[in-house]
């Protein structure tokens, strides 16, 4: 990955957070990375345990953000997340949500925000 991409991927992520936040939902980790896998944002919204991935795109992409997220994906957020709960007992027994943050047409000046709660699960 090409550092301009990482710093956008950073960018967005932070965006993301910070757009969870003003709709009620807390940021507890940020890049939360393991051999298993990477978590963009580990969240909580009450008792719920929310597991955000974050996409951006351009209005120009092949695909939108969220058709990105294909199942090998899916898989490795899932693996992140089980190595997540073993390093932190106190949040096993939350139950646990997987969302997507897409973020459309980013070259715009307001780009567009689309939360997807529960977007997908861990089968």
């Amino acid at each position: 990955m090409t550092r301009d991409r990482a710093a956008a991927g950073l960018y967005w992520e932070e965006a993301a957070s910070a757009y969870l936040e003003r709709h009620g939902v807390e940021t507890l980790l940020k890049r939360y990375r393991c051999r298993l896998g990477e978590l963009d944002l580990v969240c909580a919204e009450g008792e719920t345990l929310v597991v955000v991935e974050v996409r951006a795109r351009r209005s120009d992409g092949l695909v939108s953000a969220l058709a990105s997220i294909d199942g090998r994906k899916r898989r490795r957020i899932v693996r992140a997340t089980h190595h997540l709960l073993m390093r932190h007992p106190a949040w096993r027994a939350r139950p646990v949500r997987f969302d997507v943050v897409a973020v459309e047409n980013i070259e715009r000046r307001e780009p567009d925000f689309v939360w997807i709660k529960a977007a997908f699960d861990a089968s």
